[in-house]
């Protein structure tokens, strides 16, 4: 490791704000600014944003940073780039956007998703090709649906690329991602780090349409001379490969040996694991992916919401008059006076459909128990529980393919608050640690991922030696044992709702 004083910016595209944080040769964060944008759902299911907000916030937040650091501006060698996977973002021949980014979220192409599986072969060809099911979540299936449902805007489209990388493209005019972020896209060979031919011919994507794909700590370029001088930069600043969220968020937190597990807390939840092999990923129970570490790959289950079921409850709540300052923090002591298991309330926070531990992007959400005895601070443990409970069940998909637990490595926002952190010891019945800088998300693994490019730091091994245990939570007896007795019922309930998901998906679309 270098002791040369060395910055690194590394900036998060999220869903719903854009993150840049500044990370010196120790590890440390110097600084971070923070720029939210809009996002757009037309209908049930959609969920869109302009690149252009992405773009505008990057900007401000590195010119907010750089501004912040005068006279230590020469001393910022790398960018690393992250951001929410799989969205698409379609361009014209002039690099231009010609329409809405669909994003990772977004639950419209389920019948391209089938039609592309049954076009290949069936479902084992797809997990032989990519190591993963197709699922909606993915690149693929919104490609498809732009090609049967707007083929105007398809015809038009020259390049695609996801949203971290249109960052590259504007950063400089590289059309570049890199092995993780690809991963995510249902066109990637994942065990073999390449282009899949099939899923491309199976879409009626041209290899040219994509990105060229680098491991992630590999150079793609530097700046181009306006933009470094518009943030007060070195024009010879390298743009490193990065990472997509769900994976570099594994990275800052410092996963890399047998037993530690990664459990990140923010819109969505992802429960992650690292493997020196591609994992025989048979049932397509989780989700494979390139790690940002060469020669490693990444095993992960996503619910699509978590600590986002507690955002939309507050987002309801706001919409009462005069209920605009009420605080996650106020929400949050609602709860603690309300006993484990909600008083037998449970909630399924299938918000957005749902894509693991089960596979349904049809589902929505439910609150089950509900009864007159039950007020708000019942909805908002049960919320928290619920979340917490379907992760769970994910980790036991993780056992299934005989990856050990012994702890959890817990990040992103809602690990700010101690509650979230205890009850998911308690839900989990394991020890739940976070790790200095892990509560900065991606954008923290991508400043890690730069620096072992440019080598401020000699390997990821060392990279990680900087990494301490902040704070720690051990599961207590008596909760731990109370919420094993209520994961015993809560893992049936999905399949008792089943056919409520289809009829209740008939009757929406009638």
């Amino acid at each position: 490791m270098t002791t040369t004083p060395r910055l690194h910016l590394g900036v998060d595209i999220g869903t719903s704000s854009c993150k840049v944080v500044v990370v010196d040769h120790t590890g440390a964060v110097i600084t971070t600014a923070v720029r939210e944008y809009p996002l757009f759902a037309d209908r049930h299911g959609w969920s869109e944003q302009n690149p252009d907000d992405w773009w505008a916030a990057t900007d401000a937040c590195i010119t907010e940073v750089t501004a912040q650091l005068p006279d230590r501006g020469d001393e910022i060698v790398a960018i690393g780039l992250s951001g929410q996977m799989h969205g698409l973002v379609a361009l014209d021949d002039t690099g231009t956007v010609i329409r809405r980014a669909i994003l990772w979220n977004d639950q419209r192409c389920e019948a391209e998703c089938v039609a592309i599986t049954d076009t290949v072969g069936g479902p084992d060809v797809v997990l032989g090709a990519t190591a993963n099911r197709l699922i909606t979540g993915f690149t693929a299936g919104k490609v498809a649906w732009l090609r049967d449902h707007e083929p105007e805007i398809f015809a038009r489209t020259h390049r695609i690329l996801n949203p971290k990388d249109y960052l590259r493209w504007r950063m400089n005019g590289r059309f570049v991602t890199e092995v993780s972020e690809a991963s995510g896209t249902g066109l990637f060979d994942v065990a073999n780090r390449t282009w899949s031919p099939v899923m491309l011919a199976a879409v009626g994507v041209r290899e040219s349409m994509l990105p060229e794909v680098v491991e992630s700590p590999e150079p793609t370029g530097t700046l181009l001379p306006d933009i470094a001088r518009a943030w007060n930069l070195r024009e010879d600043v390298q743009v490193y490969g990065g990472g997509g969220d769900a994976v570099v968020q594994t990275a800052s937190m410092g996963i890399a040996r047998p037993g530690d597990i990664g459990v990140t807390l923010g819109t969505a939840g992802i429960v992650a694991a690292v493997s020196q092999s591609c994992p025989d990923n048979v049932t397509g129970a989780v989700q494979v992916s390139c790690y940002n570490q060469p020669g490693y790959w990444h095993v992960m289950g996503v619910s699509l919401s978590a600590a986002g079921g507690l955002q939309w409850l507050a987002d309801v709540l706001h919409q009462l008059p005069g209920a605009q300052d009420v605080s996650f923090t106020e929400l949050i002591d609602l709860a603690k006076k309300v006993p484990v298991g909600a008083d037998g309330l449970l909630f399924l926070p299938y918000l957005a459909g749902e894509r693991s531990p089960h596979y349904a992007p049809s589902a929505s959400g439910a609150m089950v128990g509900l009864t007159r005895m039950h007020g708000l601070g019942h909805l908002v443990r049960a919320v928290i529980e619920g979340a917490l409970l379907n992760m769970r069940q994910i980790l036991e998909s993780f056992t299934e393919l005989g990856i050990p637990c012994d702890r959890i490595i817990a990040s992103g926002g809602a690990t700010r608050d101690g509650f979230w952190l205890q009850t998911m010891a308690d839900v989990f019945d394991t020890e739940v640690v976070t790790m200095t800088g892990s509560s900065e998300g991606g954008a923290y693994g991508a400043a890690i991922v730069s620096g072992v490019g440019c080598g401020t730091w000699d390997s990821f091994d060392d990279a990680y030696g900087h990494l301490q245990v902040s704070s720690r939570h051990l599961p207590g007896p008596t909760e731990a044992t109370r919420y094993t007795r209520i994961f015993e019922g809560y893992r049936n309930l999905f399949g008792h709702f089943t056919d409520v998901f289809s009829d209740i998906d008939i009757a929406r679309k009638t």
